[in-house]
């Protein structure tokens, strides 16, 4: 018996050592990134198309773990068994790909270049998945490698058995491709060509690996042949092997950076990044980069889940876009054009898609990181002048993806936020530009525009695909553009001319079904419809998703439906609604269907972007409750810390944006105004670690798992009513405060003076 007690004290002990390791383990916000949320996705089904990404924040360069082969949009698929390498990546989306990717990889025995024979059988039990470090056993090989990044380098660890042959490989991939190893500097030198549209003709990322180990061996392969004892390779697909003898538990390092301006300017990258220092100073240096921008938000209570699932977002919502610029000899900005193929001055940012983004990622820039939204803004300007257009999918260059002209919510959101430092007047010039005529590629401009200026939509019946969703999102982009002409003092005509267009949603409004509609270049809408087709008029969804695009006047969607209850009961129909769908538009289920049929939320689409905001739309009718239960309900069941975290793509940040904003209380429903809309917080305490220094505190009394409902609330000791929150209220400082409860409290925020913003006055 006393045994028995003593060996129960004794795990006790242990178990309660062991938690309050945990707990001291956890005492960064970095600690909670789960870099692998989201990575078990395929083609037919997404659970955030993600990839582990060893990265500093909106760095240029990119790396993980490779374990498809080159060119698959699906890099790294948790369910994979086998590594290929460590690529450099450049990739924002599968359905994008990526570009400029070379990888590392390692091997005993003899050298293999071919990527699928190559290949070593892995464990995600033996793999340590973190933004600033990755660290994966190589079991075929008895290798472990470890990488940790800078902007535009990294350094490799490679941690050998004894061997008298062993190897580390650069492959350079196919599309175009050079290596040149110099046995004298231990380097490996070269260029990768791969990309998947979007480049000029003059396109090179420049590589350079330094080895602090002198190499015995040399070979190169070219192709599909193997050039023993060779030193130079160039052609379609090329690589470079060097080999050297290593006793057990022998460490390698190799230091890598890149360029896409020259091989002397990937030099100075890689001296001026890491130079002289060790892995762990790197790796220091890492951390504290991410700890600096992670803790900007600091987040008590909730579950240790919740706290994994936030900052894991928030790391996401950090890598896009990327920096497109590097600093020359005389340390200044400079950055090589993917529009025109010249290096020239100021700043350049790529990878995005702004019909994502558009809708949290921007606004959440706005906030939290302001300085670099204003890099952004001189990017886009540097955009402008070097294509003639803006950018709407950047990667590196235009790309011909999704619709809308929304670079001008994110301009006019900045400016309208009081962000400065950066060419205002160009960029109203190029939005101006923008709603006149279609760019280069459908994307760019305003494909349809002609129609849409002339009769207030884009028609159905002319050949120009996903016309109701184009006609809605051109309508809130004018708003942006009224708004900040507005501000920029521009003639009251140009003003109303916008702020007409604005109102062309009303065109698309069928009194019949009450939802948006194709409609036809006679006036006459679409026949038949089918309010549940996908695609079609629509993009990526269907009539019941982008009904609520009306971000910039809910109150005049209001009375178009029959007022405030007929809305909410408009709202409440999405939920109740069976998940059907009509796929014919693209003759299978796009994934993206597939994501909204299982997850039982009626015709509510969370995992794609156009229906994200619907939920807070209960506050402009006097139901603010009912936002509160569905964010609520949204948050808990289709985000999990998991390898399947995520109900639908990532996208650069925007599905997470949702969550992290979310998570906090408020959400940017219409961009272009200084309001934030309420809904439940799910933290007992969130402070934002303001740029200006100010703290701003986000308090919820009571909150728990069903206690998600508002009872009262109060800002700085004040009571608090409203739906939303102004921008400079949460810019001055202070403590909003939420008491919380498990009844919905319906007469909180039911009168027309706690309503968010529409541009259509409550009758």
């Amino acid at each position: 018996m006393k045994n028995t007690l003593l060996l129960c004290m004794l795990l006790f002990y242990t178990w309660a050592d062991l938690a309050l390791a945990q707990t001291v383990e956890k005492s960064q916000p970095l600690d909670y990134v789960n870099t692998l949320m989201g990575t078990d996705s395929e083609f037919k089904l997404s659970n955030g198309n993600t990839y582990p990404a060893i990265a500093l924040p909106w760095g240029m360069n990119f790396w993980t773990p490779q374990t498809s082969s080159m060119g698959d949009g699906w890099g790294y698929k948790y369910d994979d068994y086998k590594i290929r390498g460590i690529k450099q990546t450049h990739q924002p989306s599968p359905w994008i790909n990526d570009y400029a990717a070379f990888a590392l990889m390692a091997m005993t025995g003899q050298p293999i270049f071919d990527e699928e024979q190559r290949g070593s059988w892995f464990s995600h039990k033996a793999e340590t998945a973190k933004p600033h470090y990755y660290s994966v056993y190589m079991a075929d090989y008895d290798i472990t490698v470890e990488v940790t990044p800078t902007d535009r380098a990294a350094v490799f660890r490679f941690t050998f058995p004894e061997s008298d042959t062993s190897y580390i490989l650069l492959d350079a991939f196919n599309k175009g491709s050079m290596v040149s190893i110099d046995q004298n500097a231990n380097t490996i030198t070269g260029y990768c060509r791969n990309n998947s549209g979007g480049v000029p003709d003059n396109f090179h990322n420049y590589f350079v690996a330094e080895f602090d180990k002198d190499f015995s061996l040399t070979h190169t392969w070219q192709d599909s042949s193997m050039q023993m004892g060779n030193t130079r390779a160039e052609g379609n697909h090329s690589g470079a092997f060097v080999g050297f003898p290593t006793s057990k538990g022998e460490v390698v390092t190799v230091k890598v950076a890149s360029s896409f301006i020259s091989p002397e300017q990937a030099a100075l990258n890689l001296q001026r990044e890491v130079g002289d220092a060790d892995f762990d100073t790197i790796l220091s240096r890492a951390e504290q980069s991410w700890n600096k921008k992670l803790g900007r938000i600091e987040v008590e209570g909730g579950s240790p889940d919740q706290k994994e699932i936030f900052y894991s977002c928030l790391y996401r919502v950090l890598l896009f876009p990327r920096k497109f610029y590097e600093y020359n000899a005389q340390n200044e900005i400079v950055h090589y054009s993917p529009y025109n193929g010249e290096v020239l001055p100021g700043y350049m940012f790529t990878d995005n898609g702004f019909w994502d983004t558009f809708r949290a990622v921007f606004p959440f820039f706005t906030l939290m990181y302001p300085e670099f939204n204003s890099q952004v803004m001189q990017g886009l300007v540097n955009t402008y002048k070097e294509s003639g257009w803006l950018p709407e999918w950047a990667s590196p260059g235009h790309r011909g993806s999704m619709i809308g002209s929304n670079s001008a919510v994110n301009i006019a959101d900045s400016y309208l936020k009081g962000i400065r430092g950066y060419d205002i007047e160009t960029l109203y010039e190029a939005m101006i530009k923008n709603t006149k005529s279609v760019g280069p590629i459908h994307s760019v401009g305003r494909y349809g525009a002609e129609y849409y200026n002339e009769l207030g939509y884009v028609p159905y019946n002319v050949g120009i695909n996903e016309n109701a969703a184009r006609t809605l999102e051109y309508a809130f982009a004018d708003f942006n553009i009224a708004e900040l002409a507005k501000a920029l003092g521009k003639p009251k005509k140009k003003v109303k001319l916008y702020e007409k267009r604005a109102q062309n949603y009303r065109n698309l409004f069928d009194k019949e079904t009450g939802l948006m509609r194709g409609k036809n270049e006679d006036g006459s809408f679409q026949t038949p419809f089918n309010p549940f087709k996908w695609g079609d008029a629509f993009t990526e969804g269907n009539s019941w998703h982008y009904s609520w695009s009306v971000f910039q006047d809910i109150e005049g969607l209001s009375q178009l439906i029959g007022g405030h209850k007929a809305f909410a009961n408009k709202l409440d129909s999405v939920f109740i609604l069976p998940p059907v769908f009509d796929d014919s538009y693209y003759g299978f289920p796009i994934h993206e269907i597939r994501e909204m049929q299982i997850v039982n939320m009626g015709q509510y689409a969370h995992g794609n972007q156009p229906i994200q905001h619907m939920v807070y739309l209960y506050n402009y009718v006097g139901e603010p409750w009912k936002t509160q239960y569905h964010v609520r309900n949204v948050m808990d069941k289709l985000y999990t810390p998991q390898p399947d975290g995520y109900c639908g793509d990532e996208d650069n940040g925007q599905t997470s944006a949702w969550y992290v904003f979310s998570a906090m209380g408020f959400y940017p429903v219409t961009p272009g105004t200084q309001q934030y809309v309420i809904g439940s917080p799910i933290f007992e305490t969130v402070k934002l670690h303001l740029p200006n220094d100010k703290t701003f505190v986000i308090e919820a009394e009571g909150n728990g798992k069903d206690a998600y409902y508002i009872q009262k609330a109060s800002l700085n000791g004040t009571s608090f009513d409203r739906n939303y929150i102004e921008h400079d209220e949460i810019l001055d400082g202070g403590t909003l405060k939420f008491e919380m409860g498990e009844n919905p409290e319906k007469s909180r925020g039911t009168q027309a003076e706690s309503f968010p913003y529409s541009m259509t006055k409550i009758k």
